[in-house]
């Protein structure tokens, strides 16, 4: 002690204060992943009942022969049922309706969405409202659209007769041309994300790629071509995608437009409308399911061929 006070050094004093002891590492995983199953707890709760539970309930109504009686019991027909069903002339014709109309709404409003977001692009003044205006179909509802486009067709008092357009017979009363006129609305619903998606992608693309064109002498056309769709491809297999699993379920703009009414109509009963009608009006609840299940299986083809195929011209910028 003296020889510290002679250096000019205080002693240092024992340390009175308790050592805080330290948290065990497992324990505080544990905690943290009892927090975050807690967390997602209610939205596995959902999922598991209106998704995962449905879907397995799809497979056990298809297993089994709905008998004559509400109350009869249903016996054991397996995978039979199934394949009986999509051979049936009523699921070709669906297929073939669900085929054209796809076919239709998907590539038109992908086209009319980057049509759309090339125009909004531009460094003009007032592009902000018409963007505004290009991406409200997205929020529009289906059935408001359906009832526009239901008044803007009607053959006696409908615009397209003021415009000295006549679409007489109307569409319920005209099967040649009653699914074109729904797919066409839903293009023009789907052109709404579509726009929003394609802006977006747009507003990516490095500029300087786009002048060089134009300095060589590329037209406008051309550049849209050779240079934007190009380098918008990942954003145009991705809106390709979503829109073909959207077009798949659409059921809103048949059901109010169509109707049950003119269900003879077999060239509009979309498979999702397929599987309303044979559940609320025949209840036929097995023949529902195994259309269901073959709606599934047909969007997880149509998904894996979209990514083993498309996504080969598809060109990724590093």
């Amino acid at each position: 002690m003296t020889t510290a006070l002679a250096d000019g050094v205080a002693p240092s004093e024992p340390s009175t204060s308790p050592t805080r002891p330290r948290r065990p590492r497992r324990l505080s995983r544990t905690k943290e992943a009892t927090l975050g199953y807690a967390m997602l707890l209610p939205a596995l709760a959902v999922f598991g009942v209106f998704t995962f539970f449905p879907f397995v309930k799809n497979f056990q109504l298809a297993a089994h022969h709905p008998g004559p009686y509400p109350t009869s019991p249903s016996p054991y027909v397996g995978a039979s049922q199934f394949f009986q069903i999509i051979r049936s002339s009523a699921f070709l014709d669906s297929l073939r309706s669900t085929a054209i109309f796809v076919g239709i709404a998907v590539p038109l409003g992908l086209f009319l969405g980057l049509a759309l977001a090339v125009f909004a692009n531009q460094k003009l003044r007032g592009t902000a409202f018409f963007q505004v205006v290009f991406s409200s179909t997205a929020i529009t509802s289906i059935a408001v659209a359906a009832v526009v486009f239901q008044e803007i067709l009607d053959p006696q008092n409908g615009l397209m007769q003021w415009l000295g357009i006549h679409t007489a017979p109307g569409i319920q009363q005209s099967p040649g041309w009653a699914i074109y006129a729904v797919a066409l609305i839903s293009a023009w619903q789907f052109m709404g994300f579509s726009f929003i998606i394609m802006i977006a992608g747009l507003q990516s693309l490095p500029e300087e790629v786009i002048e060089a064109a134009r300095i060589d002498g590329a037209g406008t056309w051309r550049v849209f071509w050779r240079v934007i769709v190009p380098l918008m491809s990942p954003t145009i297999f991705f809106g390709g995608v979503v829109g073909t699993i959207l077009a798949l379920q659409s059921f809103g703009a048949i059901d109010i437009i169509i109707g049950n009414q003119n269900t003879t109509f077999s060239h509009t009963n979309v498979l999702i409308n397929l599987i309303y009608d044979k559940i609320v009006y025949d209840r036929q609840f097995g023949y529902a399911a195994c259309v269901s299940i073959a709606l599934f299986l047909i969007t997880l083809l149509v998904t894996v061929a979209q990514f083993r195929v498309l996504e080969k011209r598809v060109h990724y910028a590093s």
